[in-house]
């Protein structure tokens, strides 16, 4: 007898991260949709993979999806650290209020959550580096704030309505098909002022510490939490390793010297009080869980990133 084909639901499945988590989910014979705002269907989405424009939070749209699949990833979210710090009420009403109506009736339906929270922004500034799952939670930006308080949400559901949820911290992702200015992807900005001779902003003297995860490898550790993650666990998904600013900054001109002799400049400008100074996640979690570790070395994902930006 045929087993049952996995059905599984990426609500803002169409951006960077969605787009290579879908894929590698696609590849797990699983059957993808992929829910956007946008009426345009990424180019790097298979032609299997279902595609539905609307908005999550109406109810009448997204309900019936729910219902259609077995297992739902939430990875939309309307801002980035810098614009929920400028709007903050304009983040919560964007994220809260659509996000909490689906954990609903996710639990309603009897379906599983995944929810993709943020590594470096719910914790704060760190008391131990790496940061482990339970290192405390003091968010010291709205966009923080808000990601925490969603993970409390679905443990809430989780208590009073039976929700099965996980939830998932990546580090900072980078690699291609990552869109360059858009106030998130230090990685793409920066190859990408250096194709346009334009120098990178450095938010204080050497800028912040993060920790840098290659988008195959953010989609491989997704998959294999679905696949084998714990219910009701949260688990954080990087390398172990922090770099600042400066450093990958050095680190990616060395590359690009010697590749295609195109050298980005620095701009330094005043530190940012909404930027946590180190985030540098402990994966071992989801290791000892699922089996999963980082496979793509900075010095490999630098190199594949440069090159096709530089076609």
């Amino acid at each position: 007898m045929q087993s049952h084909l996995k059905k599984t639901l990426l609500i803002g499945g169409n951006g960077f991260i969605g787009a290579a988590l879908a894929q590698a989910l696609h590849a797990t014979q699983r059957s993808v949709s992929v829910v956007s705002r946008s009426p345009n269907k990424n180019p790097l989405l298979d032609a299997s993979i279902a595609y539905h424009q609307g908005n999550f939070g109406d109810l009448a749209f997204i309900s019936p999806l729910i219902a259609a699949h077995d297992e739902i990833v939430h990875l939309a979210y309307a801002s980035v650290p810098n614009t929920s710090f400028e709007n903050p009420l304009t983040d919560l009403q964007e994220n809260l209020t659509p996000s909490v109506q689906l954990f609903l009736e996710t639990a309603k339906l009897g379906k599983r959550l995944l929810l993709v929270s943020s590594g470096g922004t719910v914790y704060g500034e760190a008391c131990y580096i790496p940061i482990s799952e339970v290192h405390p939670k003091h968010p010291i930006s709205p966009y923080g704030l808000t990601k925490l308080t969603l993970e409390n949400y679905a443990n809430l559901y989780s208590v009073t309505h039976g929700l099965e949820y996980m939830v998932v911290r990546p580090g900072n992702a980078y690699g291609i098909g990552q869109t360059p200015f858009k106030g998130q992807g230090f990685v793409a900005t920066a190859i990408a002022s250096a194709r346009l001779g334009k120098a990178i902003k450095i938010f204080g003297l050497n800028g912040s510490v993060r920790d840098y995860i290659y988008i195959t490898d953010l989609a491989n550790a997704i998959v294999s939490t679905l696949t084998a993650g714990r219910a009701n666990e949260c688990y954080n998904i990087g390398t172990g390793i922090g770099y600042n600013n400066l450093e990958l900054i050095n680190y990616i001109n060395t590359l690009l010297r010697v590749k295609h002799h195109a050298p980005l400049h620095v701009e330094y400008v005043p530190s940012r009080p909404f930027d946590v100074k180190c985030n540098v996640l402990d994966y071992a979690k989801l290791n000892h869980h699922t089996g999963w570790e980082p496979l793509v070395s900075l010095e490999q994902g630098l190199s594949m990133t440069i090159d096709n930006l530089f076609l």
